[in-house]
């Protein structure tokens, strides 16, 4: 009896070394492959949010690290910086609302260097399919509602669903989400407005380029 529980100790001791080999060989192959693919993902996110036709370098890799409150986060989000003939001319940077109605909603919003939005893209989110899901653009076209919107002040009662009196829809059934993304693309273009020349300036900051070692 004990000779028969080792050998089967033994046999099942060797299945899971088998099987972690097996899932590391399957990382480290498809690693490469992965990695090249979330690069594409992203230059195509750019590209939606500051078009390829306003700059001339290579946005992805100009990315730096911003840890600020008004992103909707305490970890740090991306920015990256758009230049046409090394001149800054836009900036996309990672946001989180943290009031969707199931949880965070991760953005990119991207702004011009005169303070109008140039696109807003919706990264992840959990938000009831056929309902909360409107913010992907591939749901539906309300996230484009954001271009070339600017604040006039701070307070600014346009940046509101149109139920709390603004100009955003809401969408029937769904007021939660289109309000929180409202709010935290509000709250990233009135940081940019504040800090907007702290932000172009730590673009030069290597400590701060996203990946830089630590």
């Amino acid at each position: 009896m004990r000779d028969a529980i080792q050998k089967n100790a033994l046999v099942l001791a060797g299945f899971a070394i088998a099987c972690t080999t097996l899932v590391g060989l399957v990382h480290w192959s498809t690693k490469d492959t992965i990695a090249a693919q979330q690069q594409f993902q992203l230059i195509e996110r750019l590209a939606q949010v500051i078009p390829k036709e306003t700059h001339n370098n290579d946005i992805a890799n100009s990315c730096f690290l911003v840890t600020a409150e008004e992103l909707g986060s305490s970890l740090p989000q991306s920015a990256y910086v758009a230049l046409k003939d090394g001149q800054p001319v836009a900036l996309a940077i990672t946001s989180t609302a943290p009031d969707g109605y199931s949880g965070n909603i991760n953005m990119l919003v991207g702004i011009s260097v005169n303070g109008t939005i140039s696109g807003v893209r919706v990264l992840s989110h959990k938000e009831t399919p056929g309902l909360g899901d409107k913010v992907e653009l591939r749901k539906d076209n309300w996230i484009l509602s954001f271009n070339d919107k600017e604040i006039i002040e701070e307070s600014d009662p346009r940046w509101a669903v149109r139920k709390d009196g603004g100009i955003f829809d809401q969408f029937t059934g769904a007021t939660i989400t289109p309000r929180a993304v409202v709010k935290a693309v509000h709250r990233t273009l009135t940081y940019f407005n504040n800090n907007k020349k702290l932000l172009f300036n730590n673009s030069n900051d290597e400590t701060l380029r996203c990946g830089a070692a630590k």
